[in-house]
């Protein structure tokens, strides 16, 4: 990564130069004082020599501040202008933090770059392994043009220089390079270039390019040198919108998985509880048993019931899951509300709706919500449910409170403990860091706590 730091202060350098031209500037005026006032001494008696003397001395006056005020404006100008570019950096580097799209943050670089270096044009691209654009963000350029200038460009031409061969291009007439060439109709007219490599860490690799410096006719070695850190906040916004694909490829393939096994655990004690019962009914009906068979068979009925109920369930919760763009609060709220509809149970719910979490720790959550809910469908016999959602003190913490029967937790058999999920939530919970607390108490109803770490906002 290039250094921000010699380009942002005045160096030692510059300020050894300040300070000898001052020195020499004053002792090159005292020997012109002197050598005038040597010159003009048989006049100085008279008003007409030492007018002309006051007058020398503030002309070499005037000189000497002209000179030392022009070097600070320079120097002043060339912090102002170092100032305004931090500040872009800045900002563009907030916006790679706090966006993961990539096509979001990168309009922003392109933006800011464009507007620092007053360029009319500007345009960023990515391309991935295959050489295919994974991402064209341009600036400038209306969206009606855009359309009609068709498909982005495949990297021929002096495009292909940077994209390819990782060179740096600054040019005041690109219409007189031989490598120019490949551009569609409707293009606009450019003519100064500033393009550099975006060297990233990841697969992707791309170029930033400016075009039509405005005030003047090319772009500088400083202009260079600014779109080169611009290229660099470029990459990390790359590098950091793979990462995070990455992250929820993992994350689906990961609760994929999950889901899998908790189905196979399901439906493997389903089907040999099935199994069991048949096996009875059959032989309650040989040996002329019906009201033993009938009652076997309402078992039956009733698990059939409730693998049902878990399959609607699983579903709604798999569709609330797939919404992108909301937040955990508004993923949480609008199942409680469908599974109020679905099972008729009334829920007070509390959610706070701006509760952010990453893509895995939303999807743990709301399942651990699911389950408890899936709990009291099936244990509690309860006629009211409280879900609330808050942040607090650096924590999120989801509640799920019923007023059903309750239980006793350590009177609860070992083998009855994963009827209630406990294991799968809790699994889940140290997944992302947190933890399951499980209260209850007989007649009283069972309260589930989720506490989870929340994001840091910095």
């Amino acid at each position: 990564m290039p250094s921000l730091q010699p380009e942002f202060e005045v160096s030692p350098k510059t300020l050894r130069r300040l300070k000898w031209a001052t020195i020499v500037a004053a002792v090159g005026f005292v020997l012109l004082v002197d050598l005038v006032r040597h010159w003009l001494l048989p006049y100085l008696r008279s008003w007409q020599g030492r007018l002309l003397m006051d007058a020398t001395i503030f002309t070499g006056v005037l000189f000497f501040f002209g000179v030392v005020f022009t070097l600070i404006e320079r120097m002043q100008g060339r912090l102002e202008r170092q100032n305004r570019e931090l500040l872009s950096l800045h900002m563009a580097t907030q916006d790679v933090h706090a966006e993961l799209s990539l096509d979001k943050v990168l309009q922003r670089v392109v933006d800011q770059a464009a507007a620092l270096l007053d360029a009319q044009y500007g345009a960023i691209s990515v391309i991935d392994e295959q050489n295919r654009i994974e991402s064209f963000v341009t600036c400038g350029i209306s969206d009606e043009l855009r359309a009609r200038l068709g498909s982005p460009p495949v990297g021929h031409g002096l495009l292909g220089v940077v994209l390819n061969e990782g060179q740096r291009l600054r040019m005041p007439d690109l219409t007189r390079d031989p490598r120019s060439h490949g551009f569609p109709p409707h293009h606009p007219p450019m003519r100064s270039l500033l393009a550099v490599p975006v060297v990233c860490k990841g697969p992707f690799r791309g170029n930033l390019y400016l075009a039509d410096k405005n005030e003047i006719p090319e772009f500088s070695q400083e202009d260079e040198e600014t779109l080169v850190r611009f290229a660099t906040t470029a990459a990390i916004a790359i590098d950091n919108a793979y990462l995070h694909q990455r992250l929820s490829t993992l994350a689906v393939a990961e609760e994929r998985l999950r889901i899998a096994h908790e189905m196979h655990d399901g439906l493997a004690q389903v089907l040999a509880y099935v199994n069991t019962k048949a096996q009875a009914v059959k032989e309650f009906l040989r040996t002329d048993r019906p009201e033993e068979a009938t009652r076997h068979l309402d078992q039956l009925a009733a698990a059939a019931r409730e693998v049902y109920g878990d399959v609607r369930e699983s579903i709604i919760g798999l569709r609330n899951a797939s919404v992108p763009g909301r937040s955990v609060g508004d993923a949480v709220h609008d199942y409680v509300r469908s599974w109020e509809a679905q099972h008729g149970i009334t829920c007070r719910i509390r959610v706070d709706r701006d509760v952010h979490l990453s893509a895995n720790a939303e999807l743990q959550l709301q399942r651990i919500v699911q389950e408890s809910l899936a709990n009291v469908r099936k244990h509690a016999q309860a006629k009211h449910v409280d879900v609330a959602l808050q942040q607090t003190d650096g924590k999120i913490v989801a509640t799920v409170q019923d007023d059903g029967l309750g239980f006793n937790p350590e009177l609860l058999g070992r083998a009855e403990f994963p009827r209630f999920g406990l294991a799968t939530m809790r699994e889940r919970a140290e997944s992302i860091g947190g933890t399951v607390r499980l209260d209850s108490t007989p007649g009283q109803g069972t309260r589930v706590t989720v506490e989870i770490p929340a994001p840091s906002s910095s």
